[in-house]
């Protein structure tokens, strides 16, 4: 059978077919796919399907005979199927198609209800579809994403990868904040160890008299055994109601506070809002790291911007400063663009065609031009000439974050272009981040390109362990909780700095989509979380 195989399936993949185009008529392959789109015709004695496998946007067309198979289970939307075929030219009234599969054999067929099938044909929301996140990636939409999100993350992998840095895991679980913000979700249980008890308790009922019952006849070696290991369990049971008898139910409380010693991890834990603390651990020691993975954030949101749940790619460099992690950054996000340009295109088109017009110019644009440098002080100035001749929504000051409007005005409309914005006040960015000389601004730095503004956030990272240990009592954090921090500033501490890049935010960046929920595969947020 000609062709490469899909991975460990003996199937054709279409992207491989259509690429081969012309040369490959009259080859013999197996397709499987999913139908887009099915009708009859030389009344009812043969079946055209379009059939797309998610190997690329295209369908192909597979023509079925009535001899074959039933033709009422071939066409509905939806439907799968697996078949053997004869790659032919088309007609030349079909303009459409480049190959089809004149099917010979039909070897599986996964049947739908069209009136129970809750993605009929036809074109769909993209809210609509958040309601299905089952099927949602059965529409062109929404699996172009999943290739661009693909492409995305490979391309991370690969520029990391070929700069020598080192791929780490960091704990999903974590008994630290990073942000310092509070908007965690904490990991317990607790809640289910007081359901569990007041279950056992009800259920427990007091041993049968089962050793009057055994001395009144004559027991076999078996049933004396099978007592024995009864009166063990009674024993623990009634020892277990002793010791809970003693217990009140509910959570644990002490001296009025929940007692975390009786949790699972025997102290407050949490899901991670950032691997970036974990990861210094690992590049005081390796060099260069970067984690990639998800992180969460307990926060009550319901803007286009925000999830509970989403992937930060975080990378950290020893022996680098501030003005190295600019560099990397820019070069990180310019790599990404192309590696879209190069390897997505016809996913990129479709997105382009379908949603935003400029997607493509976009990334050409930030994968070419270098990116402006400008201080949050001068940025600050710009926005308060602006601010003379148009009207702001959020107040422009000096010692006030940028806003998502601020931060698309110095791209889109002031510089056309990404901005680096660097030196930061201090007091409204995170502890770990190094103090510069003037005692007033830190060493951070935003990333910010057009259509979504902050695309990552970074800094140099706070190498003195007694100005560390002065920023974590401004913000109020427990010194014993980040004794092993501050470890790293006190044996062997180099300057080093990272940053974190959100990942759906790329994606937002690349599609040109409006809303993060249809950039990653099934999104969290206050209300949902389906499947």
């Amino acid at each position: 059978m000609w062709g490469e195989q899909s991975g460990f399936s003996q199937r054709i993949l279409i992207k491989t077919i259509l690429k081969g185009g012309e040369t490959v008529v009259g080859e013999t392959v197996k397709i499987g796919g999913w139908v887009k789109k099915g009708r009859k015709g030389e009344a009812g004695k043969i079946a055209f399907l379009e059939v797309n496998d998610g190997s690329c946007l295209e369908s192909i067309q597979l023509i079925v005979k009535s001899s074959l198979w039933s033709l009422p289970d071939l066409t509905p939307t939806g439907t799968s199927v697996y078949v053997e075929g004869q790659l032919v030219m088309p007609p030349e009234t079909n303009k459409k198609q480049i190959i089809e599969v004149m099917v010979s054999r039909i070897i599986k067929v996964g049947t739908v209800d069209p009136a129970k099938y809750p993605l009929p044909k036809g074109r769909h929301t993209l809210e609509f579809l958040r309601n299905i996140p089952q099927f949602r990636y059965r529409t062109d939409t929404m699996s172009a994403v999943a290739r661009i999100r693909n492409a995305l993350a490979q391309a991370t992998h690969q520029f990391f990868q070929m700069h020598g840095f080192f791929y780490i895991h960091t704990p999903i679980i974590t008994t630290n904040d990073c942000e310092g913000a509070g908007e965690m979700f904490q990991v317990t249980t607790l809640l289910n160890d007081a359901e569990k008890l007041e279950k056992e308790l009800l259920n427990n009922t007091p041993p049968s008299p089962f050793i009057s019952q055994l001395k009144a006849r004559a027991p076999s070696e078996a049933e004396i055994s099978a007592s024995v290991s009864e009166l063990k369990i009674a024993k623990q049971n009634l020892s277990m109601l002793g010791e809970r008898s003693k217990l009140k139910p509910g959570i644990p409380i002490m001296d009025g506070k929940i007692d975390y010693s009786k949790d699972f991890f025997a102290r407050q834990s949490f899901l991670t809002v950032s691997g970036q603390l974990h990861a210094e651990t690992c590049v005081s020691a390796l060099g260069s790291v970067y984690t990639f993975g998800p992180t969460f954030r307990a926060e009550h949101s319901h803007t286009s911007r925000h999830l509970a749940e989403f992937w930060m790619v975080e990378p950290e460099m020893a022996f680098a400063t501030l003005e190295d992690d600019m560099r990397c950054a820019e070069a990180y996000v310019k790599f990404m663009c192309q590696w879209l340009l190069d390897n997505c295109l016809d996913d990129m088109k479709f997105m382009a065609d379908k949603y935003d017009k400029a997607a493509i110019d976009r990334l050409r644009m930030v994968a070419s031009k270098d990116f402006i440098r400008v201080s949050y002080t001068d940025a600050i100035t710009i926005l308060e000439e602006a601010a003379k001749e148009q009207k702001f929504v959020n107040e422009v000051k000096w010692g006030v974050d940028l806003a998502s409007e601020h931060e698309r005005y110095l791209t889109e409309v002031k510089y056309e272009s990404p901005v680096i914005v660097n030196d930061y006040p201090k007091e409204i960015k995170a502890f770990y981040m190094k103090v510069n000389s003037d005692n007033r601004t830190v060493a951070a730095m935003d990333v910010l390109v057009p259509k979504v503004g902050e695309l990552i956030g970074g800094s140099q990272r706070e190498d003195c362990p007694k100005v560390l240990r002065e920023r974590m009592l401004e913000r109020g954090l427990s010194l014993e909780s980040y004794e092993w921090y501050i470890d790293l500033r006190r044996y062997g501490t180099v300057e080093h700095s990272g940053f974190g890049l959100g990942f759906e935010r790329m994606l937002l960046f690349a599609t040109g989509l409006d809303n993060i929920r249809d950039v990653i595969p099934f999104p969290r947020y206050p209300g949902r979380a389906d499947l």
